[in-house]
């Protein structure tokens, strides 16, 4: 399938799916409530935020993953709530975004450390300038090397999605030889795709947010799921194009 055409069907998958689109709102509109109870200060409606919160990280990353899955299979149906697997796969995801942050991690440490040690000479040779140099130029490497790693973390989740085994999602050689084979060129349009959608709805939706919760509600129980359906959509459609062995399930 090129390019053009992944675009174009993954945009409209959600909303060839209206039925079942709202099991993922509601999900996502549950999870809101956290922030409205913080700000309301009501301590019963925090709490049921908190449980929804729990619910939400067992049920829906493994219910998008399950999108990746059509993807691959470039059908254009919304994948069904099965609680057994949801929650089985959302457990394999866990570990799978765990391993691919550790090196993230690490650089973010190592970038704090220094940052801690230039901010104690600065008593000594007052070099603001510098300072702030420095900070800028880690801030920009550690958003690059978060960046590269959320990209190969996206195609670890394509790899077990077809391979059915989280031991090869973790080999990371193996997920940049998949990357290759889809062309670099495509990985690269797809993340500008993302890019521009995400500023798009953001941008849209910034008028529904000046509507006091009720904005806020639509935004992350709206435009969130559906940016997340046509990311992990996506996903599986351009991992579609590898030519593999198949695999058994």
């Amino acid at each position: 399938m090129d390019f053009g055409k992944i675009i174009s069907n993954s945009i409209k998958y959600p909303f060839r799916n209206i039925k079942k689109l709202p099991i993922l709102i509601i999900l996502f509109i549950l999870i809101s409530t956290i922030p409205i109870a913080w700000m309301s200060d009501n301590r019963y409606l925090l709490a049921f935020g908190l449980f929804s919160l729990f619910l939400f990280i067992l049920i829906v990353p493994g219910y998008l993953f399950s999108m990746v899955e059509i993807g691959l299979n470039e059908s254009t149906m919304f994948p069904s709530l099965s609680f057994g697997d949801t929650i089985r796969d959302s457990i394999r995801l866990l570990v799978l975004r765990m391993a691919y942050m550790i090196v993230p991690a690490c650089v973010l440490f190592i970038f704090l450390s220094i940052l801690s040690i230039s901010g104690a000479n600065l008593k000594f040779d007052l070099s603001v300038l510098r300072y702030f140099f420095t900070l800028g130029v880690f801030v920009i490497a550690a958003i690059v090397v978060y960046l590269i790693f959320e990209i190969l973390l996206f195609f670890a989740k394509a790899r077990l999605a077809y391979l059915n085994s989280l031991k090869e999602a973790l080999k990371v050689n193996e997920v940049v030889r998949d990357i290759r084979n889809i062309g670099i060129m495509n990985i690269v349009k797809w993340v500008i795709f993302m890019a521009v959608l995400m500023v798009a709805f953001t941008f849209i939706s910034a008028w529904v947010m000046e509507i006091p919760y009720v904005g806020f509600l639509i935004y992350i129980g709206v435009v969130i799921p559906i940016l997340e359906s046509i990311s992990n959509y996506s996903v599986g459609l351009l991992y579609s194009n590898i030519t593999m062995k198949p695999a058994v399930r």
